[in-house]
């Protein structure tokens, strides 16, 4: 038995789970500070993007367009300068490379609502940030997994909210579908949501599990069509909870062969320590109670700097995943201060206080 390897999309403060030089472009009112420990400034970026390699395929997580390198999904970008409603101006992706920095923010794509959000009775959502990743149609392309908001009136059973995003040799693009669950794989209410990547039922197809009402899990049984039905479907199993998380850094806790799901309060935040239980994976899926789980904290080095502001700037986990390839994870940390400015930085597994690059979320809005 295969444990498929999943991604949790990690966001700023929450978890739904992600470079060669550049000519800087700051904005009038946000200067960069002065580059450190041989950085590009952290609000260099290229006006133009450059087209995303073409892939063949690859096992390597997160990878959309297949050509072996860890992509990177950040769901808090900065607002414009001249963004007076303050929209969320959708998903940045920025694609592995091959080069010495892993990631290189000249190969990047936005992904927005009105491009690649599936329309629901007639509307656009408002809401579209990444969830989670992992190839669920098993065709060598990972594949995203994003969380919306279609209209509901409060009366009766929700939609379903998540929708997603298939990978591609020029990565990922295109009209989002509507993920598919079953009515016999519902249960209440409550929104489907939390969803969580993983081979749960050891065949080696990628499955999804989200929340239902009453602490139960929608079990969904990969691989996924093209239109976003699953495989097979079954009815809802107990022992879930509010939340819903991979186990890491190995989705497959106690080693049996068949991935597991961490089962808690509310939705960890990235790089935080965090306790749950665990829902132990099997041949008829997630169902069996494994015990309690506690998630490690990850050790976030001194922020870069950012420009001069009055608020104290924040940091948060974004990633804590190999994007190197040398099986060794890395750290990728967003600090921010409010809504208008910020810097990501990319911290490898052997060099963990000093960053081989670093950038602004600004580069996804030229």
């Amino acid at each position: 038995m295969r444990a498929t390897a999943a991604v949790a999309i990690g966001a700023a403060g929450a978890c739904v789970v992600l470079l060669a030089g550049c000519t800087s472009h700051p904005a009038p009112d946000d200067r960069p500070a002065a580059a450190k420990n041989g950085d590009i400034a952290p609000l260099s970026g290229r006006a133009t993007a450059l087209p995303v390699p073409l892939g063949k395929g690859s096992r390597v997580p997160a990878d959309f367009n297949g050509d072996g390198h860890r992509d990177l999904v950040v769901n808090d970008l900065v607002k414009a300068p001249g963004d007076t409603h303050g929209d969320d101006a959708g998903i940045g992706v920025l694609y592995g490379t091959a080069g010495p920095r892993a990631l290189d923010p000249v190969v990047r794509r936005l992904l927005t609502p009105r491009a690649n959000a599936a329309p629901v009775d007639g509307t656009l959502p408002a809401a579209f940030d990444a969830a989670a990743a992992c190839d669920l149609d098993k065709d060598g392309f990972s594949d995203l997994i994003v969380a919306t908001d279609p209209p509901y009136n409060g009366i009766g059973r929700p939609p379903v909210p998540l929708q997603l995003l298939f990978g591609s040799p020029s990565g990922l693009g295109g009209k989002a579908v509507v993920l598919r669950i079953p009515e016999k794989a519902r249960y209440g209410n409550d929104w489907p949501d939390h969803p969580v990547c993983g081979d749960f039922d050891g065949d080696g197809s990628t499955d999804l599990a989200v929340t239902a009402s009453a602490g139960r899990v929608s079990f969904l049984r990969g691989p996924f069509t093209r239109t976003g039905a699953p495989r097979t479907a079954t009815a809802p199993v107990p022992g879930g909870g509010p939340a819903l998380s991979a186990p890491s850094p190995k989705p497959d806790a106690n080693g049996d062969g068949y991935d597991d799901l961490v089962v808690s309060a509310r939705t960890p935040k990235p790089g935080a320590s965090a306790k749950g239980k665990l829902l132990l994976g099997g041949p008829d899926g997630p169902g069996r109670a494994g015990g309690r789980y506690v998630l490690d904290a990850v050790r976030t080095p001194p922020a870069p700097l950012l420009p001069s502001g009055e608020t104290t700037p924040t940091t948060d986990v974004l990633q804590y995943a190999d994007f190197d390839g040398d099986k060794r994870p890395d750290l990728v940390t967003r600090t921010h201060r409010g809504e208008r400015a910020d810097v990501l930085a990319l911290y490898p597994a052997t060099a963990p206080s000093h960053p081989l690059l670093t950038f602004s979320s600004s580069v996804f809005l030229r």
